[in-house]
């Protein structure tokens, strides 16, 4: 509490009905805002901490007095959470904001417990603590997550347009390539449209700073099924449990998925399908770990002529980018593990 406080000297009155001299002088020793109540709800004591934070006198604050200080946005809530508790007897916490001596408004966490006397229910005792900094703290946090959130996606936005920019560049040169190179230009224009694919899946998650793992690889897994060979691509998402992880983590992963997809696309000829399977491995305070096989690793081990067999190489970039540990080569015998690093916390 603040030390600039008027003084809360207040006249003589009789100590309120029911409440001894012992309770009284308790209750204004205890370090912090505490008030007691009737079976009907109506303020029996406040005490001097109470009265030090509002600046009045009991006489104002007894009775439905104190109510005239709360915030005319919280009084319909506050009424609505405390008759209820008293309906039912039970213990009740709430938010409230109540106005200060100097006039302004604090938010307090208000914590109440029944009272009985003989198997009689007699009243409430609540105590009050301040906690506007941390309401302060919250409403900080959730403007700096929008503010972060909006920059994301402006920068999801540039990305888009300059890759589809690479999109068009790729295309126009593959074209006028000499007819070996142009396998080389086709799979590059994949990768880069997969990339796009990725970006966007991103961008759309719920929470972009922290992404529901399976959910986003069930995304992912769907536009990569129509990103090319349409009906011939099948991504399934299998395995137990899952975990939210940071924007790069995600990013890492769907580029891995990506290019698995496309290393099985540059393998085979369009009448085959590529099937690629990932299952989620999150045991419960165990690093996330996911396995990965393509349905032709084999013949994606074997490449195709013209087309640069830069899979493996990729793959381990992607995932020294986001701290993941890459093992095996996708296929059936040696899948692709990738074990997720554990998510950072703020220092």
């Amino acid at each position: 509490m603040d030390s600039d406080r008027p003084s809360t000297d207040t006249p003589d009155h009789d100590p309120p009905r029911g409440l001894g001299d012992d309770f009284r002088r308790f209750a204004d020793f205890v370090p912090q805002m505490m008030w007691r109540s009737d079976d009907q709800g109506r303020a029996l004591h406040h005490n001097e901490r109470w009265l030090q934070f509002t600046g009045r006198p009991l006489e104002e604050e007894l009775g439905d007095g104190w109510r005239r200080g709360l915030h005319p946005d919280d009084f319909e809530r506050h009424a609505k959470v405390v008759a209820e508790a008293f309906k039912a007897r039970e213990p009740f916490s709430v938010e409230f904001r109540l106005r200060r001596h100097d006039g302004a408004y604090r938010w307090l966490l208000d914590t109440a417990r029944p009272l009985t006397e003989d198997g009689r229910f007699t009243g409430y005792l609540g105590s009050c603590f301040d906690i506007t900094d941390r309401k302060n703290a919250e409403d900080h946090a959730e403007s700096a997550l929008v503010e972060k959130e909006t920059l994301l996606a402006e920068i999801y936005h540039r990305v888009r347009n300059n890759l589809q920019v690479m999109v068009s560049l790729i295309g126009l040169y593959g074209r006028a390539a000499p007819e070996p190179c142009r396998g080389s230009f086709d799979a590059l224009g994949q990768r880069v449209r997969a990339i796009a694919l990725v970006q966007q899946h991103l961008h759309e998650a719920p929470h972009i700073a922290s992404i529901d793992l399976r959910d986003y690889l069930h995304r992912l897994a769907s536009g990569l099924g129509q990103l090319r060979r349409a009906g011939r691509i099948s991504v399934t998402v299998d395995g137990s449990g899952t975990s939210v992880v940071e924007p790069r983590t995600a990013n890492a992963l769907g580029m891995i998925v990506a290019e698995v997809v496309a290393e099985c696309l540059d393998a085979t000829t369009d009448a085959v399908t590529c099937s690629v399977s990932i299952t989620i491995i999150a045991g419960f305070g165990e690093p996330v770990r996911l396995s990965i096989v393509s349905g032709h690793g084999e013949a994606a081990a074997a490449g195709r002529p013209g087309v640069p067999k830069l899979g493996p190489r990729l793959i381990a970039a992607y995932a020294a980018q986001a701290e993941i540990a890459v093992s095996g080569d996708a296929t059936r015998a040696h899948p692709l593990s990738l074990q997720l690093p554990e998510a950072r916390t703020p220092g």
